[in-house]
């Protein structure tokens, strides 16, 4: 199975309960005069026929998280060129979460999984006491790594079925380390990879696509890994940072359902780990809102808002986040800076939802976990 079936139950069950009682301090909408101050309003209110099309959003008064996005620290030893991280948050660059901070959010958050991302988290010095922490509160966690200090940082952590190392690998050795900006990252993700899978760990590989990506090399990519026991792979459209300079490398939809027309075969070849519905809007199959609520990011600054690629507000806690955020004001045809936008962490929450569903999903996604 792509996915162990007790966390698909466990998934299941937490969505069933959350749609039918959603909790309701989560489910307020902002008062037309905050919805104002939203910087991009007069954009849209220039295009009044676009939007009375559009219809009510189905989640909007069912908002809870699926998968938090814990980011402990944003410092790193790379400098990917498509990484907006380092950018972002130069001027923190240096802080980090405590442990306690990290858990209490976990805790306030109450996601089912947790993303443990950065930066590179292996560099965070009380990082096998947080995967662990995470563990004991029954969460499962996918701990996104660019895979060079994990051979040397296993003896921090414990096999666990609900833990999962998400290796960084966007193409074979060249590619790669051209998109990292390093020699020999490529080399020492593998070793990484391999240390795991024979340290009886669960690992999954990581891959962005860019405008210049090769899917004929990604291709040879998961045959490659193949060899080397490799549970699973995540594959995701590069998303647009303000703060990268180099925009070029970033597709428009219209370059996503081109790269992704394939991605069927590629599915049935290997087992990637994105839903088949979210697959289908990939390839522009399926139309899915954005549901960014439903991967919250919780880092140094707080919780980031509205989602994990555009910053306009930080808050202090998780329930400030999701009332104070004027949700409505943002997604394809409300914010210029969500239009190519199709990136899982705002997408991949929809297809778990339900939200467009269509009467052959079920059998769908139950071939797709067998397979």
């Amino acid at each position: 199975m792509r996915v162990p079936l007790a966390q698909v139950a466990d998934m299941a069950t937490y969505i069933a309960k959350n749609k039918m009682r959603p909790r309701p301090e989560w489910q307020k909408n902002l008062a037309a005069e905050e919805s104002a101050k939203n910087p991009f309003r007069i954009v849209h209110t220039q295009i009044p026929s676009a939007r009375a099309q559009r219809k009510a959003h189905p989640m909007i008064n069912k908002r809870f998280p699926l998968v938090m996005m814990l980011e402990p620290l944003h410092a790193c030893n790379l400098t990917c060129t498509g990484c907006g991280r380092i950018r972002e948050y130069e001027s923190s660059i240096r802080e980090r979460l405590s442990l306690e901070q990290c858990l209490r959010a976990v805790d306030e958050c109450g996601a089912p999984m947790v993303s443990i991302c950065g930066g590179e988290p292996l560099l965070y010095p009380e990082i096998g006491a947080l995967v662990n922490g995470i563990l004991d509160r029954g969460r499962y966690i996918q701990f996104c790594t660019n895979g060079m200090f994990l051979a040397k940082k296993l003896k921090e952590f414990t096999p666990n079925p609900a833990l999962v190392f998400n290796v960084h690998l966007d193409g074979m050795e060249k590619n790669h380390d051209l998109a990292v900006e390093r020699e020999g990252v490529f080399k020492m993700a593998i070793e990484g990879i391999k240390a795991a899978k024979q340290g009886g760990f669960k690992v999954f590989s990581n891959t962005t696509v860019y405008r210049e990506t090769d899917m004929n090399e990604i291709w040879h990519l998961f045959e490659y890994l193949e060899q080397l026991g490799i549970d699973g792979h995540s594959i995701s459209p590069a998303y647009g940072y303000s703060a990268v300079n180099d925009q070029e490398i970033f597709m428009t939809r219209e370059d996503v359902y081109e790269k992704f027309r394939n991605i069927d075969k590629m599915s049935k070849r290997f087992p990637l780990v994105s839903s088949p519905v979210y697959m289908e809007f990939l390839k522009g199959d399926r139309e899915l809102p954005c549901t960014a609520w439903g991967m919250p990011t919780y880092n140094v600054k707080g919780w980031k808002g509205p989602c994990y690629l555009i910053t306009d507000a930080h808050y202090d806690t998780f329930e400030e986040l999701m009332t104070k955020t004027p949700w409505e004001n943002y997604g394809t045809g409300n914010d210029p800076r969500c239009e190519q936008c199709m990136v899982h962490c705002g997408y991949e929450p929809s297809a778990a939802y339900g939200i467009n569903s269509k009467m052959t999903d079920s059998f769908k996604s139950l071939s797709w976990l067998l397979s």
